[in-house]
């Protein structure tokens, strides 16, 4: 499926099309499909393959580019109360023996990442009570996406502002948190690998 046939066909499809091209994509990468299985292995609790990994795949999908082009790390949500700095690190390290290979996959327990966000962002950020709300939280609604395969090899997605934006190649800004930086910053790397993308500048800040 080219970028002119499928892109532009699935643009305004229907949310059920859209999911339905999105799993298709994803079951057809190699790298994604084996990491899913992998993961739903491990059973770790609340877990979701998160963002980048998802959209990216879509996006070489359609424009025909190889799989994995443009994916820097695939990222891997799960929530565990246990809001230890150990805890989290065992995970990490059980999930790097359990998974290996390129693009490597990055583990985050969203239980504790209220604990060194404002450090690392300059900004305060809740508590959560789930994965899914981390992913609510993205600086692009365009990134705001998670898949999980669950025991009957079905795919669960998560998708809070839904498709559209990554069919129409769109990058939104999320304003939910003050995330503008990392909004432009991840856009400008992104248009390096998809220069196709239509990128949604940050709400200009009201006047005084």
């Amino acid at each position: 499926m080219s970028a002119q046939g499928g892109h532009l066909r699935l643009k305004g499809a229907s949310p059920e099309a859209q999911r339905q091209a999105l799993e298709t994509a994803v079951c057809a990468s190699p790298r994604m499909a084996g990491v899913l299985a992998k993961a739903r292995a491990l059973d770790l609790p609340d877990w979701w393959i998160v963002s980048g990994a998802i959209y990216n795949t879509v996006w070489n999908w359609l424009t025909d580019r190889p799989d994995m082009h443009g994916v820097k790390d695939i990222d891997l949500f799960y929530f565990d109360p246990d809001t230890s700095y150990d805890a989290e690190d065992g995970i990490i390290r059980e999930v790097a023996a359990a998974i290996p290979g390129a693009p490597p996959v990055e583990v985050r327990n969203q239980a504790r990442v209220h604990l060194w966000y404002e450090r690392h962002f300059g900004h305060p950020y809740p508590a959560l009570q789930s994965a899914a709300e981390g992913i609510d939280r993205f600086a692009s609604r365009t990134h705001a996406i998670g898949l999980r395969l669950e025991s009957d090899d079905s795919l669960t997605l998560y998708a809070p502002y839904g498709l559209q934006d990554v069919f129409a190649f769109r990058l939104t800004p999320n304003t939910l948190l003050p995330n503008r930086a990392t909004h432009e910053a991840k856009a400008a790397r992104q248009l390096a690998h998809w220069p196709e993308l239509e990128f949604v500048p940050w709400p200009a800040e009201p006047s005084a």
